[in-house]
């Protein structure tokens, strides 16, 4: 399905692109996403493409096989509560990707390894209760990092990004949403 649409949309977006030259110069055509980017920047009528959540590399791209990046992009939530061995809960973090309500939706814990969600409450608005080993090592106050679905869950709810390179801060950057604004 992907092949025949990327051909139709190949044509159709050539055939546009000479339309509107017939009428005006174009300075630039952009095409693409991140699940297209190989394919887009061999098309003609395309002067730059974009990809968009891939920069990040959230969760999403890891079931993606024509792309490949590693985790760019993450945000922290603060242990707040912890209710039993092998469960830590969180404080908020109901960041779920928009589409269907499944599982691939949920940000995904990273850090620590080996936390998950309960089968009964994943990630939500108040609390965010999670199991494993790994919450035995964790404090009141420490912080679960996760990864998110896809870049809307951050940019549109958080103002900045902190840009880290190793172990050193190098600078805050607004979101590429509403340059610093936040909607949600």
């Amino acid at each position: 399905m992907q092949q025949r649409s990327r051909l139709e949309l190949a044509r159709r977006r050539a055939a546009i692109v000479r339309a509107v030259r017939n009428l005006t110069d174009l300075e630039f055509v952009n095409g693409g996403g991140t699940g297209s980017v190989e394919k887009t920047v061999a098309e003609r009528a395309v002067t730059e493409v974009a990809a968009g959540s891939g920069l990040y590399h959230p969760h999403l791209f890891d079931q993606y096989s024509n792309f490949t990046g590693r985790p760019a992009a993450l945000f922290a939530l603060p242990v707040v509560r912890r209710p039993g061995p092998g469960v830590a809960t969180c404080l908020g973090g109901g960041y779920l990707a928009s589409g269907p309500g499944d599982a691939i939706r949920l940000p995904a814990p990273y850090l620590p390894t080996g936390l998950s969600y309960d089968a009964n409450e994943g990630a939500g608005e108040v609390q965010t209760p999670l199991l494993g080993g790994a919450a035995d090592g964790l404090a009141i106050g420490d912080r679960v990092w996760f990864r998110h679905t896809k870049a809307g869950e951050l940019c549109e709810r958080f103002d900045a990004v902190h840009l880290i390179d190793g172990d050193r801060f190098v600078r805050t950057v607004p979101t590429y949403r509403g340059e610093g604004r936040t909607f949600l």
